[in-house]
């Protein structure tokens, strides 16, 4: 115990940049963590749907039409902070976001459990991981009205 302490005293710059560096790995990998507990992939997201989740598709209206999962909602990424408000009265509620990657839909996570939602989860990979797991993507109809053709 002598030689321990001694040795602190006499090198304690070294001591301190491994205590330094031990807190750093610890703090990560707890952050590192935290971020997987929020981060789903498309197996639990469809038991987080199947529990009544809200589904938010934060991609552009296009690509939303093009394909997506079954009852979401369509708010873009950038309309997100307007339109919370009317996403549920419940707060408690699970909800899932969704983006093409995963990316956008990690921050907008952390910006709906900042806003008070306590259960929010973003689908890991985004469509692109839904997709390629074969599970279901509902396609939306766009309609064109018809012109009518006057004879004469």
């Amino acid at each position: 115990m002598d030689q321990i302490l001694e040795f602190t005293g006499n090198n304690t710059l070294l001591v301190l940049a491994l205590l330094i560096s031990f807190f750093v790995v610890v703090f990560t990998e707890m952050r590192r963590k935290a971020g997987e507990l929020s981060n789903v992939g498309p197996g639990e997201a469809v038991k987080l749907i199947n529990n009544n989740a809200i589904v938010i598709d934060l991609r552009s209206v296009e690509m939303f039409s093009g394909g997506h999962i079954a009852n979401a909602k369509n708010i873009p990424s950038d309309e997100l902070n307007g339109r919370m408000d009317g996403l549920a009265q419940d707060k408690s509620k699970p909800v899932l976001a969704v983006c093409n990657a995963g990316i956008t839909s990690a921050k907008a996570a952390k910006t709906l459990r900042t806003a008070g939602f306590e259960n929010v989860y973003s689908l890991k990979g985004g469509m692109t991981a839904w997709a390629q797991a074969g599970f279901p993507v509902v396609t939306g109809k766009k309609t064109k009205a018809k012109k009518s053709k006057n004879k004469t």
